[in-house]
């Protein structure tokens, strides 16, 4: 004779704990996804801090290429001139120079950011004057004439 109340049998049992199991192995598996998206996220972010920093460090552009390494990020650097017609003026000599610094960052052989940056210059244009007078040459005036000291 059966009862009713006799409770689960091992095949319920067995059928309960695998698909307990199941569960369990795809939470750690999402925890763990998770932790690699953050390292990921965390080394993409120091990745571009180090971009922008290496970026902006450039006060005084000329062309040319640098690199170097930081930690764990490799970085190399190009600064270019861009032609920009549109800045020369008809009459006269230009005034500005535009520069693009490129930075590129990499870590873990397939890992990169890029930044690309355009800055503006002036152009500086420096007279100059002979430091010896030439032959036939008068020697400068002043523009206007001295005052006299008050007595």
């Amino acid at each position: 004779m059966k009862r009713a109340d006799a409770g689960f049998t091992l095949l319920e049992v067995i059928v309960a704990l695998a698909i307990l199991s199941l569960a369990v192995v795809a939470a750690i598996q999402g925890f763990a996804q998770g932790l690699r998206l953050l390292k990921l996220a965390g080394d993409h972010q120091r990745a571009m801090l180090l971009a922008d920093e290496k970026a902006r460090e450039v006060v005084d552009p000329e062309e040319g290429r640098e690199q170097g390494t930081e930690g764990n990020f490799r970085w190399e650097r190009q600064t270019t001139v861009i032609p920009a017609p549109d800045l020369v003026p008809t009459v006269g000599v230009p005034r500005w120079r535009i520069y693009e610094i490129d930075v590129k960052v990499f870590w873990d052989e397939r890992r990169q950011v890029e930044i690309n940056m355009l800055r503006t210059m002036p152009l500086t244009v420096v007279a100059t004057t002979p430091t010896t007078p030439t032959p036939g040459s008068r020697p400068a005036t002043p523009a206007t004439p001295p005052v006299p000291a008050p007595r």
